[in-house]
């Protein structure tokens, strides 16, 4: 039988079991010490990315070829895209990822590239490390009429008209108030919002718009004023239409992303509605006869 202490472990005891514990701890800064050396030695430059992957300019790609987009021109269409750090921004066709880098880099949004070419992905993604940026950048290899991007706030592209057309569906489908930037080629019938050009090279910015074409019954909130009706036509984010009891046409109708803007004469003076659309509903502000008051605009079925 053990001999027992019955005042607690001795001094010596408690020194080697000190001494015991101070192993792991020695060992374990030991390891985080060589952790470290090992991840700079593992650290790149933008030149040994480069070197590692040597991309060449107009190399293949499935659909495209590769040519890189100059830093002035991807730094105007991220501001044309008003990019903020609450931003999602997906850049399609993304080849070295220098959009998607500039994003997170230069205005702090989270980015994903998708390039068909792995070559070009990774380099992209090896890129973003040299930057510093890659706890919020991700260049994946993918194609980008399989990828699923509906949660981007921001969509940019540099694709051939016939690719751009081909995407118009699904961006239109996006949540009203996306933007979408392309570096030199339109979509068709689908007018930008904004345009960009200089010797840097050409830039366009469309707003995702909402569907608010049809018939709407717009009701004062707490009863007290006059219900009106409009009619809405509708092609992307062009609108017109009419309103009131007479039918007046619109003197003003503006459409961007989610937000409505109708002006109508009735009676001899201006209606104002100021709305942002929901589902079928429109929560607006009307002003008319020299009040301001709540409206609420319900769509009749389409």
């Amino acid at each position: 039988m053990p001999l027992l202490h019955p005042q607690g472990p001795t001094r010596e005891t408690t020194l080697a079991n000190r001494r015991r514990g101070a192993r792991p701890a020695l060992l374990s800064c030991a390891l985080l010490a060589a952790f470290a050396v090992a991840a700079q030695a593992c650290a790149v430059d933008r030149a040994q990315c480069e070197d590692r992957y040597r991309p060449q300019t107009g190399q293949a790609g499935k659909d495209v070829v590769w040519v890189p987009t100059s830093d002035a021109l991807v730094n105007r269409m991220l501001k044309m895209a008003a990019v903020t750090p609450q931003d999602l921004v997906y850049d399609l066709g993304a080849g070295d990822g220098k959009i998607a880098i500039a994003a997170a880099r230069d205005f702090g949004a989270r980015a994903v590239g998708v390039e068909y070419n792995p070559v070009l992905a990774r380099l992209g993604q090896c890129l973003a490390e040299a930057d510093g940026v890659a706890d919020r950048v991700r260049i994946q290899q993918g194609d980008i009429f399989e990828t699923d991007f509906s949660d981007a706030t921001v969509v940019t592209l540099y694709l051939l008209p016939n690719l751009n057309l081909r995407l118009r569906p699904t961006l239109l489908q996006m949540k009203p108030g996306t933007r979408v930037v392309s570096h030199s080629f339109l979509m068709d019938d689908w007018e930008p919002d904004e345009r960009s050009m200089t010797e840097d090279g050409n830039a366009y910015l469309w707003i995702v718009p909402a569907s608010v074409a049809g018939d709407w019954s717009f009701r004062p909130r707490n009863g007290d004023g006059r219900i009106f009706s409009v009619r809405l036509e509708q092609k992307f984010q062009e609108i017109s239409g009419v309103a009131g009891e007479r039918g007046r046409t619109l003197t003003e109708a503006q459409l961007e992303g989610d937000r409505v803007r109708l002006v109508f004469a009735e009676s001899g003076s201006p209606t104002r509605v100021d709305g942002r659309l929901t589902g079928e509903r429109i929560e607006a502000r009307v002003t008319r006869d020299g009040q301001t008051l709540d409206y609420l605009g319900e769509r009749s079925e389409r």
